[in-house]
């Protein structure tokens, strides 16, 4: 998670194994909501009702089914997409979701995530950020979260 030039929000994920091409980052602007629920679950954050997310967990495990993994599947005229694949029992199921969303619950569950080879390669950019810059990044959220009211996420 970082915070672009222009203080947007913007979700970076990258390979786990560096291709001969290099390191890629891609990433994917989403809202402030959207990433203050993926950052308290990075983070632990306690709160004082469940998030969207954390009821979608609940419910999961309520109904014995698991989140395998997440994966941001495609872009199509600048718009990512992802599913969320749950094994409930025997059955497999792929969910189209939003990439924030499929993100924050991988979060919560733990669930691999992992980005298309052809989004990889459309939207990709090169990796030029340091270590440093995004615990920087990381920190300035993480501050903001403390300033964040619970009332905030009431509906």
């Amino acid at each position: 998670m970082a915070l672009d030039t222009s203080g947007q929000h913007v979700i970076l994920l990258q390979p786990v194994e560096v291709g001969p091409e290099g390191s890629k980052l891609l990433p994917i602007w989403i809202g402030a909501m959207e990433a203050t629920a993926i950052m308290v679950a990075i983070e632990g954050a306690p709160t004082p009702r469940p998030l969207t997310h954390d009821l979608l967990r609940t419910m999961l495990g309520t109904l014995g089914a698991t989140v395998d993994r997440v994966e941001v599947t495609r872009i199509d005229d600048g718009t990512f997409y992802a599913e969320i694949t749950v094994r409930s029992g025997d059955a497999v199921h792929r969910i189209d979701a939003r990439p924030s969303d499929a993100v924050a619950l991988a979060a919560r569950t733990g669930a691999p995530m992992f980005v298309a080879d052809e989004v990889l390669a459309e939207a990709g950019v090169e990796d030029v950020i340091s270590e440093a810059e995004a615990e920087a990044d990381v920190a300035e959220f993480s501050k903001f979260l403390e300033q964040v009211d619970p009332d905030d996420f009431r509906e």
